[in-house]
């Protein structure tokens, strides 16, 4: 009874210790669209948008309470829902998308539960500028997609920035509030 107790519990140490190593998702650009809301005007209304291009990775060890992020978004990607808005976002007034083409964000994962991550410590690029800014996960789910039979995960993060800390202060001269309301839907694909 001993000589097959001992390999079952091996191969299971084994299973145990492949299901704890690293696994890297590379972003679904069809379903990650990082989002956000900027005031108009000092309250007199609040602009909501979005970037439609977004690439990058994350790496994730559920046994370990471990991971990385790193996303870049293509910032002429921006969308407001609103043509000449969108035109002057570009612009040199605003985020000058000429001279810098993408945003980058970089992270660890952290604040671990259940095994799943509840916030993000990382810095953000924007405008040349790179600046600390923690992201809170407000949920967080793995499932095997039926559509193509791999492993998604996706998270909905949120954070707060000021713009004018990344050299973007247009409209401070009306009374427009800098800080800059932060949603972003995420999913990663394993590789």
């Amino acid at each position: 009874m001993t000589k097959t107790v001992l390999p079952a519990v091996l191969l299971g140490l084994a299973a145990a210790a492949a299901c704890a190593d690293p696994v890297t998702y590379q972003v679904d650009p069809a379903h990650t669209y990082p989002s956000f809301e900027a005031d108009h005007f000092g309250g007199l209304s609040v602009w909501r948008g979005k970037f439609d291009t977004s690439s990058g990775s994350i790496v994730l060890d559920k046994g370990k309470g471990t991971g990385t992020v790193e996303i870049t978004v293509d910032a002429s990607s921006i969308d407001f829902g609103n043509p000449k808005l969108n035109e002057h976002a570009k612009s040199a007034e605003m985020f000058d998308v000429s001279k810098y083409p993408t945003a980058t964000y970089k992270g660890k994962l952290a604040g671990f539960k259940d095994g799943a991550p509840t916030m993000v410590e990382g810095s953000f690029t924007l405008h040349g500028v790179t600046k600390p800014l923690n992201l809170t996960i407000n949920s967080f789910k793995c499932v095997t997609s039926p559509m193509d039979k791999k492993e998604h995960c996706g998270a909905d993060a949120s954070g707060t920035l000021n713009r004018a800390d990344y050299g973007i202060a247009f409209g401070d001269k009306y009374g427009f509030k800098m800080d800059v309301k932060l949603a972003i839907q995420v999913e990663g694909i394993h590789t």
